[in-house]
């Protein structure tokens, strides 16, 4: 047996046949591996019943099958569930799964942790542990899918990578998990069900442009106006908003994707009727929508939500002047898995 076995699961297709070759197989079995690891979702070389029983005693010889695991779930009272997985490292990371009736969205995490010190954010008050592998990304939409189909009888419609982490930190990593999971050889999900949201990393948004991406994509605002953005979100501070713009124009003009902006709504904070002003007019830059969302208490952050009176007459304001709003109610609030909330508790 080899001094360090590798991991099967951090090789492509092509580089699967170069693997195949050094163990004197005939390339196609590097297809029906790859098969096994990606679409039969195999935990074991021993699944692999295609395979003769020596080349699946090579394979146990030579490589290993990371995988990501459930660790515990928890159940909202509204049927969101919240999801403790175990990285083979032994981190952990939450994902989410929101049934509706129109839905079923799987939100996702890229890092174990987070740097950017959000101050609203459950995850943002945890270190950055490291960025997720691809195939870590990929485990977590397929163990969703699989509890979708299970416990509501339905697969997933829509993947949000809004989960634990900045994904554009992460880039390589969530790019590669988007290409398995909208490949034929993956879960072969249309790229337009997929959401990406940043917390606005400028210089890697123009690089989403230029590799011409065909997901959706989502800019955690919060606040169009530099000053009290920055208090929210520290980020700001070497991202700010006249940097995001060009960013976007740049990535309108490449990829003629209408953008989301992401709008937590704070209590005193940026809920007034000129925030919504402010709102309004950054709405104007590039075609675009609103995302208006409740706010979901955490611990050890100072923001509450608005009231509901503040808050419809902030709508109202955005509606009158033409931007286009939804709505996004708390879902999981009562088991921390709400928008915001995911911080590793109660496990």
């Amino acid at each position: 047996m080899p001094d360090k076995v590798k991991n099967i699961r951090s090789f492509s297709l092509e580089e699967l046949i170069v693997e195949m070759e050094k163990l004197g197989e005939k390339k196609f079995r590097a297809k029906q591996v790859y098969e096994w690891l990606w679409k039969k979702h195999a935990a074991t070389f021993n699944e692999m019943s295609n395979l003769s029983k020596p080349l699946r005693e090579k394979l146990s010889q030579n490589y290993s099958i990371e995988q990501v695991k459930i660790l515990d779930s928890q159940k909202s009272s509204d049927g969101t569930v919240k999801y403790a997985f175990e990285l083979s490292t032994g981190q952990m990371v939450e994902g989410v799964l929101i049934p509706t009736p129109k839905r079923i969205t799987a939100c996702i995490s890229s890092q174990a942790g987070c740097s950017l010190d959000c101050k609203f954010c459950g995850t943002g008050f945890l270190d950055l542990k490291r960025n997720l592998y691809h195939y870590e990304i990929y485990d977590q939409v397929q163990h969703i899918n699989k509890e979708a189909e299970k416990t509501y009888g339905r697969p997933l419609t829509n993947i949000v990578y809004m989960g634990m982490g900045e994904p554009l930190l992460n880039y390589k990593n969530v790019l590669s998990s988007i290409d398995k999971i909208t490949s034929e050889d993956g879960m072969a999900m249309s790229p337009k069900r997929i959401t990406l949201s940043t917390a606005g990393v400028a210089k890697m948004i123009k690089k989403l442009a230029d590799d011409n991406v065909k997901f959706e994509f989502a800019l955690s605002l919060h606040a169009a106006n530099d000053e009290t953005r920055s208090k929210i979100m520290p980020i700001n501070d070497s991202n700010n908003l006249e940097k995001l713009t060009e960013a976007l124009e740049y990535f309108y003009e490449k990829t003629k994707t209408r953008i989301t902006y992401e709008y937590c709504i704070f209590k005193d904070v940026n809920d007034s009727i000129q925030h919504a002003q402010e709102l309004v007019e950054f709405s104007r830059i590039i075609p675009s929508k609103v995302n208006v969302i409740e706010y979901n208490q955490v611990e050890l952050a100072d923001f509450v939500n608005t009231t509901r009176k503040r808050m419809d007459a902030f709508i109202h304001h955005l509606e009158k002047n033409g931007v286009i709003v939804n709505v996004r109610r708390s879902r999981g609030k009562d088991v921390d898995g709400a928008c915001g909330q995911l911080a590793l508790k109660n496990w």
